[in-house]
C-alpha cells in the first residue's frame, strides 16, 4: 500500500491528538527483533548450551510474531474492512508471507538445536541471516500499519471507536503472553507512552495481575526510567 507524503505529513499531525493502537506495540516488536537478531550474531556456535538458550529465544519471538499476527487479523483487520472493505487487502497477504517465514524460521531454529558440531557454525550463520530479512521486512511492514492504516482507521473511527476494539483485542490475550508482551512494550517506550500505558494497565487489570507486571519489567527499566514512572504513577518511593 503506497501514501503519498502529502497523506504522511496529515498522518503525522494527528498522530498526538489520535488514539493510536500500533505505534506501542510495534516499538515492543522492534525491540523484540532486534535484540534476538544481536544476540543471534553474537551467539557462540561452539557452545551447545548458548545455542540451546539463543535459539530458545527465537522461537519465543516467533511465537511471539505469529500471536501478534492474529490479533491484528482478528481485530485490526476486521475493523478497517469493515468500514473500508479491501484496504487491509495488502497487509493481510503480507501477514500470510510472514507466517510462513516465522514456519521456516522455527525450523532452522530446531535443526540448529539438535546440529552436531562441525554444522552449528554454518547453520548459525543461515538462521542469523533469514532473521535479519525477516527483521528487515517486518520493519517496512510496520511502517506501512503506522501510516496507511492509521490513516484509514482516524478516517472512519473516533478515538472512542478505537480504543474499545484496542480493548476488545487485550482482553483476549492470555495472562502468559501479556507478561511477555510487557516485558518487551513497557520498557521501550517513551516515559509519556509508559506512563499512559502502565496507569491504563492498572485501571483495567486486576491488582494482583498489575503488581505481577510492574514487578516482571522493573529489573528492565533503568533507574531514571523507573524513577519517572513510579513519580507519575504515584507510586511510594
Amino acid at each position: 500500500m503506497q501514501i503519498s507524503p502529502q497523506e504522511l505529513a496529515r498522518v503525522a499531525a494527528a498522530e498526538a491528538p489520535r488514539f493510536d493502537m500500533y505505534t506501542g506495540i510495534h516499538k515492543a516488536l522492534r525491540a523484540f527483533m532486534a535484540d534476538t537478531l544481536v544476540a543471534v550474531g553474537r551467539m557462540d556456535p561452539a557452545d551447545p548450551a548458548e545455542v540451546a538458550e539463543t535459539t530458545g529465544r527465537v522461537l519465543q519471538l516467533l511465537g511471539f510474531c505469529a500471536s501478534h499476527l492474529e490479533h491484528e487479523n482478528r481485530f485490526v483487520h476486521a475493523a478497517i474492512e469493515a468500514r473500508a472493505a479491501g484496504a487491509s487487502d495488502a497487509i493481510a497477504h503480507e501477514h500470510e508471507e510472514h507466517r510462513q517465514h516465522i514456519a521456516s524460521l522455527g525450523e532452522l531454529a530446531g535443526i540448529l538445536q539438535t546440529a552436531g558440531d562441525a554444522q552449528r557454525h554454518a547453520l548459525a550463520t543461515t538462521l542469523y541471516r533469514e532473521l535479519a530479512l525477516f527483521v528487515a521486512d517486518n520493519f517496512r511492514h510496520m511502517h506501512v500499519e503506522e501510516t496507511a492504516h492509521n490513516a484509514v482507521l482516524w478516517a472512519r473511527y473516533t478515538d472512542a471507536e478505537l480504543v474499545a476494539v484496542h480493548d476488545a483485542l487485550v482482553a483476549s490475550i492470555p495472562p502468559d503472553e501479556m507478561m511477555v508482551i510487557s516485558r518487551w512494550l513497557v520498557p521501550f517506550m517513551n516515559p509519556l507512552e509508559r506512563f499512559h500505558v502502565v496507569a491504563d494497565m492498572r485501571a483495567k487489570a486486576p491488582a494482583a495481575a498489575f503488581d505481577a507486571m510492574l514487578q516482571g519489567v522493573r529489573p528492565c527499566l533503568a533507574q531514571r526510567d523507573w524513577d519517572k514512572l513510579s513519580r507519575d504513577l504515584g507510586l511510594p518511593a
